[in-house]
């Protein structure tokens, strides 16, 4: 079967990325070099190509309802012009997906999902929509491209694309406006990076000439186009969890660390249950670890005195501090910041320790 590709495809060949099938899709592992490119977005600004992420529209009267009985988060308290971070949850209590749920207008919200979930996660909210016609789901997800501009000087290089008032869009703030020439687009103060920047979604079919006019207009900032090779590093630097390494199905929002998203006071399923397991305590809980002399990769596991109490869910050198850092979960009572453990690297052992996430400091 071929593989699917973005509208940016022709624009990642011009700039010679190493392209590599990732979930079904044609992108860009690479350009410059992973370090590179990581170093960029954290002193700078960079360019991605996130089109293959997916969105759903949900519109009507009872839009923020239904929202409210399928995610975790308060959808009800998201303001006109702002953003939220939330997750579906299952009936166990695991996460069907992490998502942004993006407030245009009154009745009207933008869903963004992972792009491998796409199809899971549309059909789960619109079998289960509680509210019929009064809340209406719409995959959108073929209509949109998108791309992240990030880094200190992320705004900057949209503001000169944009007839929007950037510089007062707060954080997790968004608003539909015409970018680089494209009307209609949504533009949101939002990533996965740690770093200030914007998130730009353009119809699919009008984006030819976008990604040049945005290097053009961010060349006095040194950008540099980056691939999904640095989007990891620069998420796991930040403590951003990645779906099907740090999260799934299997994993409750508590365990992951994201109990600031968890509204117990709303009715969103499983929410008794999650109660019950913050009132239970967690057997197990998603830590950050600084792991000495070798790289941690994912399933490794981590022992405290030879035995068996975690595992590793993503790791890296960080392109930034050059520590080998990791996320993984670890059970109850070995999670304490400053806790000394053991990581099994494929037979050789490496002394890691808990630390206090994120594993970098922005200094702006």
């Amino acid at each position: 079967m071929a593989l699917l590709r973005t509208p940016f495809f022709d624009d990642h060949v011009a700039c010679r990325g190493r392209m590599i099938d990732f979930g079904g899709w044609e992108l860009p592992v690479q350009y410059s070099g992973l370090s590179e490119e990581h170093r960029a977005v954290r002193s700078g600004v960079g360019l991605f190509d996130v089109s293959h992420m997916g969105e759903i529209r949900v519109t009507g009267p009872r839009a923020a309802d239904a929202l409210n009985a399928l995610c975790c988060n308060d959808a009800c308290a998201v303001a006109v012009g702002m953003s939220q971070y939330s997750a579906i949850v299952n009936d166990d209590g695991g996460l069907v997906d992490d998502i942004f749920i993006y407030r245009l207008a009154e009745h009207d919200y933008f869903v963004v999902v992972n792009a491998a979930n796409r199809s899971k996660d549309f059909a789960w909210l619109h079998a289960r929509n509680p509210f019929g016609g009064d809340a209406v789901f719409e995959d959108q997800g073929d209509a949109w491209a998108q791309v992240a501009i990030q880094g200190r000087h992320g705004a900057a290089v949209v503001q000169k694309l944009s007839a929007a008032n950037i510089a007062d869009l707060p954080r997790f703030g968004v608003t539909v406006a015409t970018f680089a020439g494209v009307a209609g687009c949504v533009l949101a103060r939002t990533g996965y990076t740690g770093e200030d920047g914007l998130e730009v979604w353009l119809p699919a079919g009008e984006v030819a000439g976008v990604w040049q006019q945005v290097l053009d207009a961010g060349a006095e900032f040194g950008i540099v186009p980056v691939g999904l090779g640095a989007r990891d590093t620069l998420r796991l630097e930040a403590k951003n969890v990645l779906y099907g390494n740090d999260i799934d199905g299997t994993t409750s929002p508590l365990e992951a660390g994201l109990r600031w998203i968890v509204k117990l006071d709303t009715a969103f399923t499983a929410r008794d249950l999650l109660a019950a397991q913050k009132e239970a305590g967690l057997t197990r809980r998603l830590v950050a670890l600084e792991v000495d002399k070798r790289i941690p990769r994912q399933h490794n596991a981590i022992l405290r005195d030879g035995e068996v109490v975690g595992e590793i869910t993503s790791g890296s050198r960080s392109p930034l501090t050059g520590k080998n850092i990791a996320l993984g979960y670890v059970n109850r009572g070995h999670g304490r910041r400053g806790t000394e453990l053991t990581i099994d690297i494929r037979g050789r052992q490496a002394t890691a320790r808990v630390v206090k996430p994120p594993f970098f400091e922005r200094d702006y």
